[in-house]
């Protein structure tokens, strides 16, 4: 896969700040927020074929939440070496929301590799109903990545497939 390596302490680091831009969204507004990344296993976290997938997916976000009439409040977007993030913060209840993200996750061919998180006033990640199956294999995808069942190119490969076929 092609793209700019990065390390673990940039990826904790982004992580941070991430936390800390929803957490600032949260308390500005008082209302859930969405955050959408790219669910990118290995240490390259970004690319053109990445950005152009990111970016199908923040369009159908944007989509789904104007087909419900849903009020966005503001929008923020990081395009680092680190990956593609967008923060929106939503004027509507974070479950609704957290239904209408698990099915653009579930319908979308490139929904695998979207990662959207809602993120409720109380400062907590929402849950889906069901786990998330693994890019591989049908397991749940938590516990392939935590006992390292599948290789980085094994995972690597297949989200260049999923890229290829989903991101035109």
């Amino acid at each position: 896969m092609q793209g700019t390596e990065v390390g673990i302490d940039e990826i904790l680091d982004c992580r941070e700040k991430r936390v800390a831009i929803q957490n600032d969204m949260i308390k500005k507004y008082n209302k859930p927020i969405i955050s959408f990344t790219m669910n990118i296993p290995g240490p390259i976290k970004t690319n053109n074929e990445i950005k152009k997938a990111f970016n199908i997916g923040k369009t159908l976000i944007l989509e789904k939440l104007k087909e419900n009439n849903i009020e966005i409040l503001e929008i923020q977007e990081l395009n680092e070496n680190t990956g593609n993030e967008l923060f929106i913060s939503i004027n509507s209840l974070a479950e609704k929301i957290k239904n209408i993200t698990v099915t653009i996750e579930e319908n979308s061919e490139l929904g695998r590799l979207f990662d959207i998180d809602v993120i409720d006033v109380n400062f907590e990640k929402l849950s889906r109903k069901s786990f998330r199956k693994c890019l591989i294999c049908e397991e749940q995808a938590q516990e392939c990545g935590r006992s390292r069942k599948h290789s980085i190119e094994e995972l690597q490969n297949k989200v260049e497939e999923i890229l290829s076929k989903g991101a035109k």
